[in-house]
């Protein structure tokens, strides 16, 4: 018996050693992804479209500033988007980007194409994975030309930004787990903007990342159950209460359900004003056309009830 518990034991600390070997090794696995023919343009009304999509549906600022970009733009003044924000999840401290053109710690060193490849394949200019926290994969060329040529009339911002740091969990998972994540369907040259629900389908799904908090998904990332029927709770601090993302379905139980279309754009011009992890203040700025798309998309959404909804 002491023979078989000696040798199964060793062969247990054997395969763990095996596993954290293998997982140490794949780090840093480099991964091949297309880069798009994309080229920054200087453009005014281009570089215009840009700024209004970093600062509204694509919610940029965010993420990549720890500055009050909210009072800033109502000041008139730049909002630096030099990355440094703190995400502490269970499996690591992940920090965001410098998207600064600086040439030593922003986006200043990398080409066009290279920038377009990291956002719609989800690989990084040395080809090591990207956490896909900006599923901007489905991006039309037109809108994806636009955030580029606008990133880079921006000041640059010397800020070097803290590596990643993962837990034992978070290294098995990016080992063995996470993969780049490409389009999902063929990328349009340009999508024209209108106030219909296919338009909102795309401001929603390809622009807004909405279902990455308003639905359920498993640590890969993707959804589980239906889209859109409610997420998992967000704690933003410890003496606030959780925030559980609400149904957006046409079921009776989702928050919009008898939300009219002037309701809903009321709603987003009043931005932040309770406990929420929605980026309330940055989907204000849209234009009451894309809201009304938006609206529109939503209520084709199929029905859908989850214990998340209320």
């Amino acid at each position: 018996m002491k023979k078989i518990l000696k040798w199964t034991g060793f062969i247990i600390l054997s395969l763990i050693a095996g596993v954290t070997i293998i997982a140490a090794s794949r780090q840093n696995v480099k991964y091949t992804a297309p880069y798009p023919a994309i080229k920054a343009s200087t453009d005014e009304a281009v570089i215009a479209r840009g700024k209004h999509l970093v600062f509204s549906i694509a919610h940029c600022a965010d993420c990549h500033s720890t500055a009050n970009a909210d009072s800033l733009i109502q000041s008139g003044l730049d909002v630096p988007l030099s990355g440094g924000r703190l995400f502490a999840l269970p499996i690591a401290n992940i920090y965001t980007k410098n998207i600064t053109p600086d040439k030593e710690t922003g986006i200043g060193k990398y080409t066009d194409a290279e920038i377009a490849r990291a956002l719609r394949y989800g690989v990084h200019p040395d080809g090591t994975v990207m956490y896909d926290f900006m599923p901007f994969h489905n991006v039309c060329d037109e809108d994806m030309t636009a955030v580029i040529s606008y990133l880079r009339t921006q000041k640059p911002v010397r800020n070097k930004v803290p590596p990643h740091s993962l837990n034992v969990a978070g290294k098995m998972i990016k080992a063995f787990m996470i993969s780049p994540v490409g389009p999902s369907e063929s990328i349009p040259q340009k999508v024209r903007p209108d106030t219909t629900a296919l338009y909102g389908r795309y401001l929603v799904n390809s622009l807004g990342n909405c279902s990455g908090c308003h639905s359920k998904h498993d640590m890969k990332g993707a959804i589980v159950g239906e889209a859109f029927a409610g997420g998992s709770p967000m704690k933003k601090a410890e003496n606030l209460p959780a925030y559980t993302p609400p149904n957006l379905t046409t079921d009776s139980s989702s928050r919009i359900f008898e939300w009219t279309r002037d309701m809903f754009i009321k709603r987003f011009r009043m931005g932040n004003i309770k406990n929420s992890e929605m980026p309330w203040n940055s989907f204000k700025r849209m234009t009451d056309d894309e809201l009304t798309a938006i609206y529109k998309y939503l209520k084709t959404l199929k029905a859908a009830k989850t214990a998340t909804a209320a």
